[in-house]
């Protein structure tokens, strides 16, 4: 069983427009609202799966009631830590011309209690769980190092875990030393940031170091030299495996052994929200397979790319899927 961790989960309304003209009246010609959240989008694929998944966070208020109501239709176990606030809605707002915009509340308060009881939830849940996700954002009253102790609680009791954060939240969990860390670009330029400005990692583990200068893995876009060379520097440090999500322009692989980068299938995009989310699902499904790096990476491709073909994000055609692949 995997385990998903959704501490900001939000109900993702999605709307379409001919073109966004800010400042001016905007009308909608569709529009609907669905559970979201990194983390449940996650656990929305692996139930595409058919993969046993449990699933662990906070909700509040008539939003919570839909995401969970969503979840239990799936098919998965539910241990979600009630709040008094509400949980956020986040609004997608897609145009014709493919563009994408964004709209995120910050999401409730949590009290201390509330925190306790999610401890609690996770530690029972993780026991039964062969794998760990940690996703997205945190509310207010939530530490920044939150990852990071769920990373170690998840070491402690030999599980394997993925991390998928931005900010603070991603480094604070890289400190940890997860098995699997999917940075895009930009996260990975801010890891690259902290570690130039001074900050460091705990002691390394590795025994043997990837060389920054070994050559950079085949077929890479031109530009992406510095960005290997950082994800080389996190490996070393003692996290398993990184995989650099870069769009458009593809994956690349980072572990102790090999590089390997995976080009992305050109396909016309509907809805790119959830694409990284989509690797992630896929990235564990493979971890538990034992798949081989160059499939995991053919196998995460072609599902981020079925999943940009879709009106709601998480939701996979498995023929289009299938036929990616």
């Amino acid at each position: 069983m995997i385990l998903t961790v959704t501490l900001n989960p939000a109900v993702d309304k999605t709307c379409e427009l001919e073109k966004l003209l800010p400042g001016e009246v905007n009308r909608l010609t569709k529009s609907s609202s669905v559970a979201g959240g990194k983390g449940i989008n996650v656990t929305k694929v692996l139930r595409q799966f058919h993969m046993p998944v449990a699933a662990v966070g906070f909700l509040g208020g008539s939003g919570g009631r839909l995401i969970e109501d969503a979840m239990e239709k799936m098919g998965v176990e539910c241990h979600f830590t009630r709040i008094q606030g509400e949980t956020r809605t986040n609004v997608n707002v897609l145009s014709q011309d493919g563009t994408v915009t964004e709209l995120l509340e910050p999401g409730p308060e949590i009290l201390t209690k509330e925190l306790e009881h999610f401890r609690k939830q996770f530690t029972g849940c993780l026991e039964r769980c062969e794998m760990v996700v940690l996703s997205g954002s945190v509310p207010a009253g939530v530490p920044v190092d939150i990852y990071g102790q769920l990373i170690e609680a998840c070491h402690r009791a030999g599980r394997k875990v993925c991390l998928d954060a931005s900010g603070e939240l991603l480094w604070e969990g890289v400190k940890a030393k997860p098995d699997i860390v999917k940075p895009n670009e930009r996260e990975l330029e801010y890891l690259a940031g902290k570690i130039r400005a001074g900050d460091v990692l705990t002691e390394q583990v590795s025994a043997n170091p990837i060389s920054v200068d070994k050559p950079l893995a085949s077929g890479v876009p031109i530009g992406y030299h510095m960005l290997a060379a950082e994800a080389r520097k996190l490996v070393s440090a003692g996290i398993g495996k990184v995989v650099l999500s870069m769009g458009a322009e593809g994956l690349l692989y980072v572990d102790h052994g090999q590089e390997l980068y995976q080009a992305a299938k050109q396909v016309r995009a509907v809805n790119t929200v959830g694409c990284g989310d989509t690797v992630v699902a896929s990235l564990c499904m493979s971890q538990l397979e034992e798949d081989e790096p160059e499939v995991q990476l053919r196998k995460a491709a072609a599902l981020a790319a079925a999943n940009a073909m879709t009106w709601e994000n998480g939701k996979i055609s498995m023929d289009v899927y299938l036929e990616l692949l």
